[in-house]
């Protein structure tokens, strides 16, 4: 039977190799400082597991992991400061690509305060692409979303209509109810949902394509 041949240490990241990594990772996917900062302490828990594995002492990984983090910090700082990562710019991006999917501003909000926004940067952000939340520029926003939503749940003007006898009353009812619901839980208002629901199926239409050119 062969030997098993034994595996090469891997060399410790410097801050030269994790800037590279990180362009390279930049070059694919936007994310924000934190993300970035996350990404980098998930590259070095890989190295650490690798060089684990060649038998590389104990305390020196942990040395080397330890040190880790002023480099990471470095590398963020350098990036953000070249603009290559700005949470601004990402969060407008995102905003309108979540809202074009249906996604209320609550839930585009939470989405980016989980993503490391800042909630300063965060409000001028969804206040530049969505609106302020109580003027008609939001309604209409959120509208829109609501909408999508809508279309893709098949409520309100999108029911599909099986024949033309209206339902009874009580079955109309729990349709709403159950709407209102669906409503609720994607973080949509009981006023916007309301609007929804009682829109005809033209003028929705137009607002989700009206959404989609966001």
């Amino acid at each position: 039977m062969a030997e098993k041949r034994e595996m090469t240490a891997p060399v410790a990241p410097d801050v030269t190799t994790l800037r590279e990594f990180a362009l390279n990772h930049l070059a694919r996917f936007a994310t924000t400082e934190q993300g970035l900062e996350q990404v980098l302490v998930r590259y070095m828990r890989r190295w650490a597991r690798r060089a684990e594995k060649a038998h590389v002492e104990g305390d020196v990984i942990e040395r080397v992991v330890a040190s880790s983090g002023a480099e990471i910090a470095q590398v963020c700082q350098d990036i953000v400061r070249l603009g290559i990562v700005d949470d601004g710019s990402y969060a407008r991006s995102r905003a309108r690509g979540l809202t074009r999917t249906g996604r209320s501003r609550q839930t585009v909000a939470a989405t980016l305060i989980q993503r490391g926004v800042a909630t300063p940067v965060l409000s001028e952000a969804l206040d530049e692409v969505l609106g302020s939340s109580g003027d008609e520029d939001g309604r209409r926003h959120e509208l829109g979303a609501a909408l999508v939503m809508a279309r893709k749940r098949r409520l309100g003007p999108f029911s599909p209509r099986e024949s033309d006898e209206a339902p009874d009353d009580a079955a109309a009812g729990d349709d709403t109810r159950k709407a209102l619901g669906i409503f609720a839980r994607h973080g949509f208002s009981r006023d916007v949902a309301e609007t929804v629901l009682s829109m005809d199926f033209e003028e929705a239409e137009e607002r989700v394509i009206a959404i989609r050119g966001l």
